[in-house]
């Protein structure tokens, strides 16, 4: 066991766990924070995806050891009104079915936007296609984050 010091949501924590403890475990298990899901735990749904100083990247592949005063911002970090512009988006296009993959697909398509702030269909390709939908709402996604990219500009 070992401390270490996360700055999750502009929020400091000690949290005391195994070195090789996966960031999605703490930021459920420990800080409640539960709104970044488990999908497969290897990576390649992307349900677990939340932004380490403003890039996408998968929780479930990040041991604890590997976290170097990164800022940390979880689905609950990135509005706490829930009117983040891809939030809005999101729900002008009626993108959820289920749900349960939402979390990471929003926290992919803000982080898109922070980078690219017009993406082209190809840039939201390239940027979306690694978070799974089982509902297939890939068209609704992709309309969503062109509305969202219209709010940021």
């Amino acid at each position: 066991m070992a401390t270490f010091q996360l700055t999750v949501n502009g929020k400091q924590f000690d949290v005391e766990a195994d070195p090789a403890t996966p960031l999605l475990w703490v930021l459920r298990d420990e800080l409640g924070l539960t709104g970044t899901k488990y999908g497969c735990g290897i990576g390649s749904c992307g349900a677990c995806t939340v932004h380490l100083d403003g890039t996408a990247m998968r929780s479930c592949q990040i041991p604890l050891s590997n976290m170097n005063g990164e800022k940390i911002t979880t689905i609950e970090g990135l509005s706490e009104a829930g009117d983040h512009p891809v939030q809005q988006a999101w729900l002008e296009h009626d993108v959820p079915q289920c749900g349960y993959c939402q979390a990471g697909q929003i926290m992919s398509a803000a982080s898109l936007l922070n980078a690219i702030p017009n993406p082209t269909d190809a840039d939201i390709e390239a940027q979306m296609s690694g978070n799974i939908c089982r509902c297939g709402t890939y068209l609704r996604i992709n309309a969503a984050v062109k509305t969202a990219a219209g709010k940021l500009s």
